[in-house]
């Protein structure tokens, strides 16, 4: 299965490109799953009745989500509330909690992988850039707190875990917390496994503009420290060159030059600006949204061997867009914090780096080479 994440800026209408982008492939004959994420459901007044063959539509449902999570929390918890007296809380009793929207998105990348529904393309309407972006890191960021508050190996110790509570004189962890991180950590390795899977791409919507071209470039920033795959950028509501007269000769020319910058850093597609909000099959047909991509490989930070030239690793991390000045690199043990403008990332160190020292950095053509020293106490000793 393929799978193309479609973000971009507020208001520069990506859940229309992810509808057209959807309903074109279903047209061509791809079994198409539409993955809606907005809890507003911008998805239905822009397929309207378009009814089609081959494309199933969805939506997360973030309540529902969060009241089955609770109703397990608290029978895997049941022996522990009864001790304390505590009353359970009926489905009914829960309102709308801060993160549950991430956590049904999660949800539904996560099902959507393992449904034995055999889809041939995914397209996922994710919300805007910034919330996109934070909600495609929680995976990796979530699963690397599992493995901080809670390792594995502790788990494997549980029959000392009695003798251990005592000499430590707190209570050690309850069996069914470690079970539960497990599970947890389960269905987060599923969605990093479909991120990072060579069929899944991001593409980003963006209207061609001063505007658009700024939060471009720092969402196609974002992406690259994710590691993930930009396919294309698409340039929405494309206004037509031929009718470019009297006032609207200034935002067709000024479309034109940041289209063309465009070009010169990503693969663009177009879609034209119909004049009037899309809405239903015909509107959606008559947008010819680009159709998705074929898989290719994931993208790569290669580590280069220059020992023998420098006596160095140079580790290689394409940042298009990256500034200097808007740069940070904090190494602790064999992990490193990346920051690039306002995104962060904790990534672990290859493992012939983590017998290294970091020995400086550079950016260079929208890349990021960070030079790595072999540590003389770490490093095999040449017979």
């Amino acid at each position: 299965m393929r799978t193309l994440l479609i973000t971009g800026p507020g208001g520069a209408g990506r859940t229309t490109v992810a509808a057209a982008t959807a309903f074109a492939a279903a047209r061509e004959g791809a079994r198409t799953l539409l993955l809606g994420t907005d809890p507003g459901d911008t998805l239905g007044p822009v397929l309207g009745d378009a009814d089609l063959p081959g494309l199933t539509v969805r939506r997360t449902d973030a309540d529902a989500g969060l009241r089955a999570d609770l109703a397990a929390l608290q029978e895997r918890a049941g022996g522990a509330l009864d001790l304390l007296g505590a009353s359970r809380l009926e489905p009914g009793e829960t309102g709308s909690l801060p993160g549950a929207e991430e956590l049904a998105v999660l949800r539904a990348l996560r099902d959507a992988a393992s449904s034995e529904d055999a889809w041939d393309l995914l397209v996922v309407d994710l919300p805007a850039t910034p919330r996109a972006l934070a909600l495609l890191a929680l995976p990796e960021e979530l699963r690397r707190v599992l493995r901080r508050l809670l390792p594995p190996e502790r788990q494997a110790a549980r029959a000392l875990r009695p003798v251990l509570g005592r000499l430590a004189g707190v209570p050690m962890p309850a069996e069914w917390i470690y079970e539960t991180a497990a599970r947890l950590d389960l269905q987060l390795a599923a969605v990093e496994a479909l991120l990072a899977d060579r069929g899944t791409a991001v593409r980003l919507v963006a209207e061609p503009g001063p505007a658009g071209a700024d939060a471009l470039r720092t969402a196609a920033l974002g992406v690259a420290l994710r590691g993930l795959r930009l396919d294309a950028v698409v340039a929405n509501r494309v206004l037509p060159e031929g009718e470019a007269a009297g006032w609207l000769a200034g935002p067709v020319a000024q479309q034109r030059k940041t289209l063309d910058e465009w070009r010169e850093e990503h693969t663009v597609r177009t879609v034209a600006h119909l004049g009037r909000d899309p809405r239903g099959a015909d509107d959606l047909a008559a947008l010819a949204a680009p159709a998705a991509p074929a898989a290719t490989g994931p993208v790569r930070w290669p580590v280069a061997d220059r020992i023998a030239e420098d006596g160095v690793l140079v580790w290689h991390l394409p940042l298009p867009g990256a500034r200097r000045e808007a740069l940070d690199l904090v190494r602790r043990g064999d992990e490193l914090t990346v920051t690039a403008g306002p995104f962060r990332r904790v990534v672990p160190l290859p493992s012939a780096l983590r017998r290294c020292t970091v020995d400086g950095a550079a950016l260079r053509e929208g890349e990021l080479r960070i030079r790595f020293r072999p540590d003389p106490e770490l490093w095999p000793r040449s017979r």
